[in-house]
């Protein structure tokens, strides 16, 4: 693996911004769509980096709580180029989606209901199905090397795929560990010792990072008291937001769709900010419009507190999680090198691709049954496992060519 001192040198936070910008605008279908897009980009085409950090990124991810492809984004963006490139990443990955929702939104709340994108996404369900196989393919390829690791494949495939909770996702990943450990502990070399750059939580880093997160709580935390006057009930909602999102955030684990009942109980029928059918309606959004499903967020925060009440709720359910998960990157890059986690780590690497292979699965059951599906999955499959085009390319045609096809041969 690079150092990162040599990393930092060879990659650009214009490149970080424009990277994933342009994935965050084309990343439909939920966690394993987008951190698919990820993969393609930055291991197959660009090469920045291997597929053994994007799957160590989804390990640890799977294992903390927040939004996991927002999490793998803050994780690349940090390995690439420490804390600035964290920030980059993260801000670049949001802004197409943030931008898109606030448009549905503003629609929603005037007219009361959502654009027709209905065939857009009947084309584009099949081509993101077929990308995550073609990206699963490819990882089994280069990782999958014996027996046990395909039997560990196929049985975190096989339990997500009958088993839809965060629970069996915490086994999966617990039982890859523990099934790499059991196999590999006795076979396995420690890796070699390499010479690593000053790490960025040093004592003096975590002493300012300690400071401003400290002051941006009390700032949040004492709103109302320094706006008052008319502005002051907004303020005390946008308290309320901050603190009430990014406890969510910290302490839900298993990703967005594990998630959204417990989001539900607490929007809905704890606090009375949505209307069931209106948070029904924002989760509807969350998917249609690309980057991580957590965005429906911004839709909550804007029904409740306007532009700002939607900035408060963008940030917070997902900067808290991620700038976790910098944090315990750090210390597992420390200990990378043991023989303990080397062994854990080739039992938990199957257990991932299982799980990208059951999202596909997941994926294909929403999909219609229709020759135009079926043709555009078989398209998008062969030119993404054969000839290699790039995902920003098979996405959107394939959104297009599904209204034109839907539109001319209803189904």
């Amino acid at each position: 693996m690079m150092k990162k001192i040599e990393r930092e040198q060879q990659t650009s936070l214009r490149y970080l911004f424009f990277t994933f910008l342009k994935i965050g605008a084309i990343s439909w279908g939920g966690f394993m769509a987008l951190v698919s897009v990820v993969q393609k980009q930055l291991v197959e085409k660009d090469k920045k980096v291997s597929d053994e950090v994007i799957l160590d990124s989804i390990s640890l991810a799977s294992v903390l709580p927040g939004p996991l492809a927002f999490m793998v984004v803050s994780y690349l963006g940090y390995f690439l180029r420490g804390l600035k490139g964290a920030l980059v990443s993260m801000i670049a990955i949001l802004l197409p989606s943030f931008f898109l929702i606030m448009v549905l939104t503003y629609v929603y709340f005037v007219y009361g209901q959502l654009p027709a994108f209905t065939n857009f996404f009947k084309g584009v369900l099949p081509a993101v199905a077929a990308i995550i196989i073609s990206v699963a393919v490819n990882m089994t390829q280069k990782n999958i090397k014996d027996y046990p690791q395909i039997v560990i494949l196929i049985f975190s495939g096989l339990g997500l795929i009958f088993f839809h909770s965060f629970y069996t996702t915490a086994i999966i990943m617990a039982g890859g560990g523990i099934s790499g450990y059991l196999f590999y502990r006795r076979s396995i070399k420690a890796g070699p010792e390499t010479k690593k750059s000053k790490p960025d939580f040093t004592a003096k880093g975590i002493v300012t990072s300690t400071i401003v997160i400290g002051t941006i709580i009390l700032f949040v935390w004492f709103l109302p008291n320094i706006f008052g006057g008319e502005y002051e009930k907004k303020a005390s909602l946008i308290k309320d937001i901050s603190f009430t999102f990014s406890g969510m955030s910290l302490t839900l684990f298993g990703g967005g769709y594990v998630i959204i009942p417990a989001i539900q109980e607490i929007v809905v029928n704890g606090l009375n900010w949505l209307t069931t059918k209106e948070f029904a309606d924002a989760i509807a959004m969350g998917q249609i419009t690309p980057g991580p499903i957590f965005i429906s967020a911004t839709f909550i925060g804007y029904k409740v507190a306007g532009l700002a009440g939607a900035v408060a709720a963008t940030l917070s359910i997902f900067f808290p999680p991620a700038f976790l998960m910098i944090f315990c990157s750090h210390f597992l890059d420390r200990i990378k090198n043991s023989k303990t986690i080397s062994a854990i780590f080739k039992g938990l690497r199957p257990a991932v691709i299982g799980m990208i292979f059951s999202a596909a699965f997941t994926i294909g059951k929403g999909i219609e049954i229709h020759w135009i599906s079926i043709f555009i999955f078989v398209a998008v499959l062969v030119s993404a496992i054969k000839f290699k085009v790039n995902v920003v390319y098979l996405i959107p045609v394939s959104g297009i060519v599904g209204m034109l096809l839907f539109y001319f041969f209803p189904a």
